[in-house]
């Protein structure tokens, strides 16, 4: 069954006929090409299809891409004015807060809802924050160090 469904991405309004059944990850991916939202685990664990959605992030898996009519999504592509990088993403790339970086994405979308829920969370608040985000390369002390660093230029 096709639906339309209605949503401004990255600033930018979008309306396309789909399957109902369409995840918002895949709306994101296949209709709109934006890549940068990865699917990792298909079951909400591992945190590589966070994006926000009404400014709180979400994981784009465990939704269809109806729930998010008239809703403002924001990917990693849109978290950044033009050629800059946000605060977080030059943080990770300062710490070296990645490897393979397939779930970086996810992860600084996550960090920045984290952030923004509390400026100035301890280490430990940044590692259970983070508990929704997998990461099989980094063991997540670079990807704390910046999360610390974009909290001290708060």
């Amino acid at each position: 069954m096709s639906q339309t469904v209605t949503m401004r991405v990255n600033g930018k309004q979008v309306s396309a006929s789909i399957d109902a059944r369409t995840l918002l990850v895949q709306f994101i991916r296949e209709h709109l090409q934006l890549t940068g939202t990865h699917v990792g685990c298909d079951t909400a664990q591992c945190g590589a299809c966070t994006v926000h959605m009404n400014g709180r992030a979400v994981k784009s898996c465990s939704m269809l891409a109806v729930q998010a009519e008239g809703a403002e999504i924001t990917t990693i592509e849109g978290l950044a004015p033009g050629d800059e990088l946000h605060p977080m993403q030059q943080a990770f790339h300062e710490c070296h807060a990645l490897q393979c970086g397939f779930c970086t994405p996810g992860m600084v979308m996550s960090a920045v809802q984290l952030l923004q829920d509390n400026p100035k969370p301890t280490e430990e608040e940044i590692r259970a924050g983070l508990e929704g985000n997998i990461c099989r390369c980094t063991g997540y002390h670079n990807i704390v160090r910046a999360i610390e660093k974009v909290a001290a230029q708060g």
